[in-house]
């Protein structure tokens, strides 16, 4: 197979627009019928950079159907499997598509960039980007007999991705790309490191900053082995390189032990509890999680024991986007989930959770209250939420306060938001917190953790506490709360959570209010409610 990869000049200078998009178009009339596989780079139907949304959406309209037309010509043309990319509406947004051609000049697939960069979705340009947040498999085509997979610019930077795709056993791995800030090393590092953990030929194709420039460029060709079998470094144009796509690299898995992919001697010994949380049971960051939402409040507590882990777990099988409880210290320093700062309500102890250690407290029964079904349930540790729910629930996670005139203690401080790093789910938590100095206190400490204003001893100056110390949010409570009030939280930017009623009249009260995120105790029926009032966000 002969593939041909394309790098076209390209300018910051917006003015050049035209210009470059004709090189680029005299660029696809360069291809002859030698070659079998093309490869053109990302955004060709944005030839120069675009600064803005405004002279985004200047440029793509401009080119775009010029660019798929000769796209499709070239392909028919030469006989090749054409690949490039550019902007494809799919559902009213604009997203970052890679098509796929085939040699009789037919659009035969698509691929949407995975990850994209914040200023595809940020204000600059607006891409859609709903997709890129669901669980999906790696985009397999397969062409003429030949598999190909896909990276687009930013995607070559999770290499957690490499392992996935390698399960697929694609052939080749079409890089349509910018990577504009990176020097040509590191290009050459990234293509190498996914060709060779792929066991796939890497062909990546990008554009010219400049035929001095160290940075940017570099459309390569990489063998499963690693080897670069050809590097345009900053040139301008075309060059091509011979290829088996189904020649493998078998290496010794292990020493002393029989050949095999590269990627098979890793898949037995992989351990992915060492890893970041991923899956299809991760759920969206708080940042993006729609609204309006239904918290679980102390978790489904209508069904099982308060801040529990049937409770929780209860929620999170329902598919409640937040989980509501509750934290106190041991004795000796262990961080645990109970909303009482004593024991007799929800267990057969008695006392206080800060004067009992955890191996006392450990030995109470916190079920039997409930019901005798629930009889011999342990209290929760902080850490044993994260274990089996961090990333895959927002979490509410309410600081009980000892005393409104003193600092909260810094070892608990500390050891609370420690955990939270240590489960990675910084972007998944907010805190409650009704004392002002526990605010200050734990947005110092951890000033990426939002902050939730709670009723505190103040409740009708929530609003007020949230502006002066720079929180998020507000979580309302009982009946301290009017319309004025939740508008100027809104006014500020600030989330308006409450916590009151749990019958469905109140929730649709609520939400008419303008109130975001509703906690109840009964999570099913106000869950309920809020599907049908909004069932396009649940």
């Amino acid at each position: 197979m002969k593939v041909t990869i394309v790098q076209p000049e390209y300018s910051t200078d917006m003015s050049r627009a035209d210009e470059l998009f004709e090189k680029e178009l005299a660029l696809f009339d360069q291809c002859d019928s030698t070659s079998d596989l093309i490869v053109f780079p990302e955004a060709c139907d944005v030839p120069a950079l675009a600064k803005g949304l405004e002279e985004f959406r200047a440029l793509y309209p401009k080119y775009n159907a010029r660019l798929i037309a000769k796209a499709k010509e070239t392909a028919k043309r030469c006989g090749a499997t054409l690949f490039f990319n550019g902007v494809c509406e799919v559902d009213g947004a604009q997203r970052n598509t890679t098509y796929a051609i085939d040699k009789t000049g037919e659009i035969v697939g698509y691929y949407y960039k995975q990850h994209l960069t914040p200023g595809e979705v940020g204000k600059n340009r607006r891409l859609g980007s709903k997709y890129s947040f669901e669980h999906s498999e790696p985009t397999i085509m397969e062409i003429d007999g030949v598999r190909y997979a896909f990276l687009t610019c930013y995607d070559f930077y999770f290499y957690e991705a490499f392992a996935n795709i390698a399960r697929y056993n694609p052939d080749v791995i079409i890089g349509c790309s910018h990577q504009r800030t990176d020097t040509n090393l590191a290009l050459q590092i990234f293509s190498q490191n996914c060709a060779y953990n792929c066991n796939a030929y890497m062909v990546r194709s990008s554009v010219s900053m400049g035929l001095d420039s160290e940075l940017g460029g570099g459309s390569m060709v990489v063998a499963p082995t690693g080897e670069v079998l050809c590097n345009m470094y900053s040139r301008v144009g075309l060059e091509s390189v011979e290829i088996d796509p189904k020649k493998r690299y078998l290496k010794p898995m292990g020493f002393g032990n029989p050949d095999g992919p590269h990627h098979e001697y890793i898949e037995q010994g992989r351990r992915p509890w060492k890893y970041r949380p991923a899956g299809s049971a991760i759920v969206l960051p708080d940042e993006f999680m729609p609204y309006p939402r239904v918290c679980a409040h102390r978790g489904f507590n209508s069904v099982a024991p308060e801040n529990s882990m049937p409770a929780f777990g209860a929620a999170v099988a329902l598919g409640a986007e937040e989980i509501e409880f509750d934290l106190w210290p041991t004795k000796d320093g262990e961080i645990v989930s109970i909303h009482d700062g004593t024991l007799e309500r929800v267990s057969n102890g008695t006392g206080k959770v800060r004067e009992s250690t955890l191996e006392e407290l450990e030995k109470l029964d916190f079920g039997i209250k409930h019901g005798e079904r629930f009889k011999g349930l342990k209290i929760v540790k902080f850490e044993d939420i994260l274990k089996k729910f961090a990333c895959h629930v927002i979490m509410n996670i309410h600081i009980k306060v000892f005393s409104y005139t003193d600092p909260y203690p810094e070892e608990y401080l500390k050891k609370i938001v420690d955990l939270i790093k240590k489960y990675d789910c910084e972007k998944y938590v907010y805190f409650m917190i009704g004392s002002d100095i526990y605010i200050k206190q734990f947005k110092e400490y951890a000033p990426k953790i939002p902050i939730c204003v709670g009723a505190g001893q103040r409740p009708w100056d929530i609003v007020d506490r949230a502006i002066e110390l720079g929180c998020q949010k507000v979580q309302f409570f009982m009946d301290a709360y009017n319309d004025e009030m939740i508008a100027k939280a809104k006014a500020h930017g600030i989330i308006c959570n409450v916590c009151s009623d749990d019958g469905p009249e109140a929730a649709k009260k609520f939400i008419e209010m303008g109130m975001d995120t509703i906690l109840t105790n009964d999570y099913l029926a106000v869950s309920n409610v809020v599907e049908r009032t909004f069932p396009d966000v649940r």
